[in-house]
């Protein structure tokens, strides 16, 4: 039998990856066959999230990478300025200021669900708004939204750890990201010529980053703004309808959500594990020496799941006093978008659970995205008996 890791990397292990995460927290340090390590204990995840000795920079000589590919200093002084415009301290108020438009856009889709009795909830709700909200944050014209699903799809799925189909990987992303950066760059173009108050005009106004860095960070954003954000509310509403007694509890008591969605970000998080990092020097962690130049990769899934962690780990649970999960990563890297996700999950998942009359499963378990990074339904068909009112 092939070793838990190399199963979760298979599209069979797409499913229900969490039995395979249970193995390998068996063993806190794993060593691949490629020379991977591969961490999925809580402590010793959280420990090299901190760990300045432990690198994400990608050594591309093709491309200036974004600042989630960069260590400090470089990260620290482009995520700065990135945050500037996005949140606090300099816009406290930006992603709050959202809501009404945020509500205003997941009405009108839930709306659209009305006079039917099936919908893919992927396409039709979890998709549009997440994708409409940084879209209208970073100033790209809405006639050209489409354009980035197919684009994010092929990018996505050439995140998978480990050294097998790397190269043919590594020319899909080139070929993928070199589409983001072209339109990207037109738009900056775009933006120099005519400003909005958009992020990316607030960058160009600011004049401390260069063009490639504008790009490389409009291309970040719009990818990560959008992509875990769909599959934190696919699985969340997948999660809510294998548990009905848990729906039921949101539907009575709407305040439910909030820790609802961090119970989420636990149980089934979007990004199950974090694959492009690199030991600087020799490290040893859990007894293990991890070799300076080793790749690592860092299981969150399996972390947030630790029973050395969390009690009770397997059952999703409302009433968890401290939820201290990994859905969002940590240290100099933790997810620069986490307050716009958890707002836009909290929005669509109200709404779903509010307005769906008796909403079942079509099938169980739904279609997978093949990618084993980031973790979530191809398409989540749901029936229902109706829509309430707004």
């Amino acid at each position: 039998m092939s070793c838990p890791f190399q199963r979760l990397l298979e599209p069979s292990g797409r499913p229900d990856p969490y039995p395979m995460f249970a193995e390998l927290r068996s063993t806190p340090v794993a060593r691949q066959d490629d020379g991977t390590y591969v961490v999925s204990t809580y402590q010793e995840i959280v420990a090299l999230l901190h760990d300045p000795r432990v690198s994400s920079r990608r050594r591309d000589p093709d491309r200036v990478p974004a600042f989630i590919a960069l260590d400090p200093p470089e990260h620290d002084r482009l995520r700065r300025l990135a945050m500037r415009h996005f949140g606090p301290p300099h816009s406290p108020g930006r992603i709050d200021a959202l809501r009404p438009e945020m509500l205003a856009v997941t009405t009108g889709l839930v709306d659209a669900l009305a006079g039917r009795r099936r919908a893919d909830l992927v396409e039709e709700v979890a998709y549009p708004l997440p994708v409409t909200m940084i879209c209208r944050l970073l100033g790209v014209p809405r006639e050209d939204e489409g354009r980035f699903h197919a684009w994010a799809d092929e990018l996505i799925e050439t995140l998978a750890p480990g050294e097998q189909h790397r190269a043919e990987r590594e020319r899909a992303r080139l070929e993928v990201t070199a589409k983001f950066d072209g339109y990207l760059s037109d738009l900056v173009d775009a933006r120099r010529r005519e400003p909005g108050d958009d992020l990316l005009s607030g960058l160009i106004a600011d004049g401390e980053m260069t063009r490639d860095d504008i790009v490389r960070t409009g291309v970040l954003l719009l990818i990560a703004g959008h992509e875990t954000t769909i599959n934190l509310i696919a699985n969340g509403m997948l999660t809510f309808l294998r548990h009905p007694e848990i729906l039921a509890r949101v539907q009575a008591d709407p305040g439910l959500i909030v820790p609802a969605v961090e119970e989420l970000l636990r149980f089934e998080p979007p990004v199950q594990m974090l694959p492009m990092r690199t030991a600087l020097e020799d490290l040893t962690i859990a007894g293990v020496v991890i070799p300076a130049g080793s790749p690592i990769v860092l299981a969150l899934a399996a972390g947030s799941r630790d029973p050395a962690h969390v009690p009770d780990p397997d059952r999703f649970s409302l009433d968890r006093p401290r939820n201290e999960h990994l859905g969002f990563g940590g240290g100099v890297h933790y997810c620069f978008g986490a307050p716009l996700a958890r707002l836009e999950a909290q929005i669509v998942l109200t709404e779903l659970v509010r307005r769906l009359i008796g909403p079942r499963l079509v099938s169980d378990p739904p279609p997978y995205r093949p990618s084993p990074v980031l973790r979530g339904p191809r398409h989540l068909w749901v029936e229902y008996d109706g829509v309430a009112r707004p």
